[in-house]
């Protein structure tokens, strides 16, 4: 039995996902954005271990919350799924880029991350000098190019964690919309099965995944130089580090 925090895990891709692994035996804590959601939450899925409240697009709330994860001690995955699309661009900033930077850096390693992207990827800009405090210069397809660079980054800087991608396709959730044309099975079915799958397909890093397949990406995600910069930015902007190794981020716990 893994044990396993989700963001967003009150509605859409989250909540199936943690309805999946549940039903698989796994420990999984929710989380959301409001009281009331999280009950609702916890209604739903009645036997998941417990859910934590936190405005992702606040950056003390998402400080608290890394503090609450850590108290509940360690975990063997982290799905970062939470993410927000028609809001303002300084939101998605927020809530997309920074909000899974500072989780990150903050909680203690897990032994598999996973980072919900998206084929909108593909049209985004990676330039740093668009990363400020409340910027409006980042849109949706750059924030879910951050995760693959941060996915990437994290990948080279802790090899002891398998931390990766995924691609779960435009699917009908809310936030995909009714008409989505991909398979909202197969975009829950991947990340469940990178945060607790035993296949040597599953135990990887630094990939990026659609469909349980490692899958095209943009190429300037894997740009060491840039990642690093990403974090720089990311760095300043919330004053948390994200450390150099996986060693000096136990020292630090």
């Amino acid at each position: 039995m893994a044990r396993i925090f989700i963001t967003g895990s009150a509605g859409g891709l989250g909540h199936l996902a943690a309805k999946m692994l549940v039903s698989q035996g796994h420990q999984v804590v929710l989380h959301a954005r409001t009281v009331e959601r999280g009950r609702m939450a916890l209604s739903k899925i009645p036997t998941a271990e417990k859910v934590l409240i936190a405005d992702l697009s606040s950056m003390e709330e998402t400080k608290m919350l890394a503090e609450e994860v850590n108290a509940l001690g360690r975990f063997d995955a982290i799905i970062h799924n939470a993410g927000v699309y028609r809001v303002p661009n300084r939101e998605i900033f927020a809530v997309n880029t920074l909000a899974p930077y500072m989780l990150t850096a903050l909680i203690h390693p897990p032994k598999r991350l996973i980072y919900l992207s998206s084929g909108m990827h593909l049209q985004g800009n990676p330039n740093p000098e668009n990363l400020f405090p409340d910027t409006e210069l980042v849109s949706y397809s750059d924030s879910k190019l951050h995760m693959v660079m941060l996915s990437m980054a994290v990948a080279r800087r802790w090899p002891e964690v398998y931390s990766n991608a995924v691609n779960p396709g435009w699917v009908p959730t809310r936030m995909g919309g009714p008409g989505a044309p991909d398979d909202l099975q197969k975009g829950v079915e991947t990340q469940v099965w990178l945060a607790v799958s035993n296949e040597a397909n599953a135990r990887v890093s630094g990939r990026y995944f659609f469909h349980q397949q490692e899958a095209h990406y943009l190429p300037v995600a894997a740009d060491v130089g840039l990642q690093d910069q990403f974090l720089d930015r990311c760095e300043q902007i919330t004053g948390v580090k994200l450390t150099e190794s996986y060693l000096e981020h136990l020292k630090g716990m």
